[in-house]
């Protein structure tokens, strides 16, 4: 530590202790101390002796000493506080008049001026200020999304068509639709731009209207009031017509094929139980499933009911036989597509499904021989309308249709495939998949993949989106 000389002084005259230049000198101190002094011994001040010779000043003791010195320093303070304030530049800090030398004016000139800087705000702290407030505005967007949503909702008029659209669609109206199932159908065959345009058009009808079973003469994008209007004219009622829908089990097309012709139901089933000879089927065939081909059909007045049925099976040979498909390979065919009708979403996933379950049957590639299809499952459980099975039911041997279970093929087709499963069935994709997963119910979207590892992540997909559409079960 280096020690600092000590100041150097230019002697001066005298001055009264209440010169400001004295307190900022250091010398206050002692100039009050001198007066309390010359208070306490005379006019003169503190003798050391006598002019004449006189007696000697008794000593003080320390404790008088302090006394004094302490009267010495408020005598200095009462004087700085009356004394006039001398203008000082701006550049140079106020000095403690209560400090001795220069060095300690220094010091307390330092300590008074050199504050410690406040701490900057860095990058860092107003990019967390910013994600804060950022976090903060997006939660309030997710949070009040759905109400606003519904509000706009709300006061938005519904999508509708305009006019009496263009085309022709057979429009089936099913024994027991209810106005809420007439409205799905004609969103799904586009005949009306949006569910909530017709059945809210419906509701505000009175009376309320009523609807007769069969097949009806529509067209595609009419306006909500024009379709209603049309389902409501017994003119565009067609007689002896119906729909079988792609991918139909029998026994659902039955009750269409009854609705259509009104050939009586129970008459249409005792035809479907006769043997499947009697129809020129396959010999490995048990029943018409599979055989009855998925068209709109308008038909003579006063067919049979067998006759009914044997036209549908016609159709179903001329089906195959256009595509090629020789008669002693028609049951395999038939078999094959039907399974990649019920599976398959999309129409470019047909030739895909296809292909995973043709690799399945390669040993080669799948030595199992399992085709682990849940609408083979389904199927053999009686639910014609859904692919989504249990646990135990995919571990139920006695099911013939489980290929959970049981290796190869079906044991027969599970559903009447159109044209399109057949061509499928024919000329599949080429591709290396071995499993697909439709993960997203509302647009059939669907994951092929050749690994259990992609197919698991795949599964996983599925499922958070079932987590998030609750109403899918």
């Amino acid at each position: 530590m280096t020690q600092l000389p000590p100041e150097r002084r230019d002697p001066t005259p005298a001055r009264p202790a209440t010169d400001w230049h004295a307190l900022l000198n250091g010398e206050a101190e002692a100039d009050a101390a001198r007066k309390a002094a010359a208070a306490a011994g005379g006019a003169n001040g503190p003798k050391t002796s006598a002019p004449d010779g006189g007696t000697t000043q008794p000593a003080m003791t320390r404790r008088e000493m302090r006394e004094r010195e302490q009267r010495g320093r408020d005598q200095a303070m009462a004087v700085e506080e009356t004394a006039p304030v001398a203008p000082q530049s701006a550049a140079e800090p106020p000095v403690d008049p209560f400090v001795s030398n220069r060095v300690d004016r220094r010091a307390s000139a330092y300590d008074e001026y050199h504050e410690p800087k406040k701490k900057r705000r860095g990058a860092w702290g107003c990019l967390i200020g910013l994600l804060i407030v950022g976090g903060l505005v997006a939660g309030s967007v997710v949070f009040l999304q759905g109400p606003i949503s519904a509000i706009v909702e709300r006061f938005t008029p519904a999508a509708d068509y305009e006019g009496a659209g263009e085309g022709e669609v057979v429009f089936m109206i099913h024994d027991g639709d209810t106005g809420s199932d007439i409205a799905e159908n004609l969103v799904a065959d586009d005949v009306v731009a949006s569910y909530d345009a017709f059945y809210d058009l419906l509701l505000a009808q009175s009376p309320e209207p009523e609807f007769q079973p069969g097949a009806y003469s529509l067209a595609s994008r009419m306006s909500s009031q024009s379709a209603l209007d049309a389902l409501t004219d017994p003119t565009n009622k067609l007689e002896n017509t119906f729909v079988i829908p792609e991918g139909t089990a029998t026994v659902d097309a039955l009750p269409l094929i009854a609705e259509g012709t009104g050939v009586p139901l129970e008459e249409l089933q005792a035809a479907a139980a006769e043997p499947p000879a009697n129809y020129g089927l396959p010999a490995e065939a048990k029943n018409l499933e599979g055989f009855l081909f998925p068209a709109t059909y308008t038909l003579d007045p006063g067919l049979s009911a067998h006759d009914v049925l044997q036209t549908l099976v016609d159709r179903q040979f001329q089906a195959l036989d256009e595509a090629g498909v020789a008669p002693e390979d028609r049951w395999k065919t038939i078999v094959l597509a039907a399974l990649v009708q019920r599976e398959a979403g999309l129409r470019d996933d047909f030739y895909k499904v296809s292909r995973v379950f043709q690799n399945r049957l390669d040993p080669n590639l799948w030595e199992s021989g399992l085709l682990q299809s849940d609408a083979t499952v389904a199927y053999g459980t009686g639910n014609t309308h859904l692919v989504t099975t249990t646990d135990e039911e995919r571990a139920d041997a006695g099911n013939p249709y489980n290929t959970y279970i049981h290796p190869g093929l079906p044991i027969g087709p599970i559903s009447n495939p159109g044209d399109l499963a057949i061509d499928a069935a024919l000329h599949p994709a080429d591709g290396p998949w071995l499993f697909f997963v439709t993960w997203n119910l509302d647009t059939g979207e669907t994951i092929f993949s050749a690994t259990v590892e992609e197919h698991d992540a795949a599964v996983a997909k599925w499922l958070a989106w079932m987590d998030e559409h609750p109403e899918y079960g």
